[in-house]
């Protein structure tokens, strides 16, 4: 009795290694009837591939459900990931926000007490054009910008050239649909402004790189990197306060300051009007009793 399954499995052998044979020979018999067919007759191969598909298709589409629902769990599950750390970043941002609102307001009712007891009257509002920059005519001596805007649209020259950032020039000349801005960065631009917490006085002056420098400080006065620069106002050519740039370097070279706007990411500029005419007054003219000019400078009359 122990020895009929052995003997069953030996005579199994060779009838499986038999059926495997002829199953080969007969799945290539079938390829190649299968070929002849389709040779044969279209229509019948054409219907017959119908069946077959439609038969698998189940199938196929029971397989692919798994796959798909796995593609879109590891999908999800990246975005939560990617959705968590947002969120993170999003409240320390939060936070940040909410500490510089709280100074905001404090500074904000402090200026509004400051006023009130010395009686400041604050000046005007600025009233203001947005124009669109059309021409870039920088170059390696050059530093300005043309915009589409002139003296039709209520544009001056002196008015502050600025963006949301900060200074980025003034308006040296104006036609009657365009002006051209004279940047921060021109060799012929010369700025009065006030450097870091102590608001030392002091020249910014551009040099046709991205970088101008300080010139003329107070002897004994000193700078580091990292202090923030506004126009002081003196001269009566821009307001006081308004943001110019960040001290980048302090050297035996200069003292180097990087604008808070790129010059190569211009497009709109907005142009502000403080009414100040200052050290941009222009001469007049006007016709003298005799019929000749005179030159009217400052309030005086010179020959002509």
């Amino acid at each position: 009795m122990a020895r009929g399954p052995r003997s069953v499995s030996r005579l199994a052998q060779p009838v499986r290694g038999l059926a495997q044979r002829f199953a080969f020979i007969g799945l290539v018999a079938a390829a190649f009837g299968l070929m002849i067919l389709g040779k044969v007759d279209l229509i019948l191969m054409d219907n017959l591939r119908a069946h077959v598909t439609d038969a698998v298709t189940p199938i196929l589409d029971a397989i692919s459900r798994p796959a798909d629902s796995i593609a879109r769990a590891v999908d999800q599950f990246r975005e939560l990931a990617a959705l968590r750390k947002e969120n993170a970043r999003l409240r320390i941002n939060e936070a940040r926000l909410l500490q510089w609102q709280a100074a905001a307001r404090r500074l904000e009712a402090e200026n509004a007490n400051l006023k009130g007891l010395l009686n400041f009257v604050p000046g005007p509002e600025p009233s203001f054009i947005t124009a669109r920059v059309i021409a870039d005519t920088g170059g390696a001596f050059a530093h300005s910008l043309i915009l589409n805007a002139g003296t039709r649209d209520g544009v001056a020259k002196g008015q502050a050239a600025m963006t949301g950032q900060g200074l980025v020039g003034r308006v040296v000349g104006v036609g009657s649909r365009s002006a051209r801005i004279l940047l921060i960065t021109d060799l012929n631009s010369r700025v009065p402004v006030l450097v870091g917490p102590n608001r030392t006085r002091a020249i910014l002056a551009g040099n046709n790189t991205d970088n101008p420098k300080l010139i003329h400080l107070p002897s004994g006065e000193t700078v580091a990197a990292g202090d923030r620069v506004v126009t002081s106002g003196h001269g009566g050519a821009l307001p006081p306060e308004l943001p110019v740039g960040v001290v980048s370097s302090v050297n035996d070279v200069g003292i180097g300051v990087a604008p808070l706007v790129q010059r190569n990411r211009l497009e709109y500029i907005r142009l502000l009007d403080f009414g100040l005419a200052g050290i941009l007054t222009v001469p007049s003219s006007r016709p003298s009793a005799s019929g000749k000019m005179k030159s009217v400078r400052g309030g005086r009359a010179g020959k002509p």
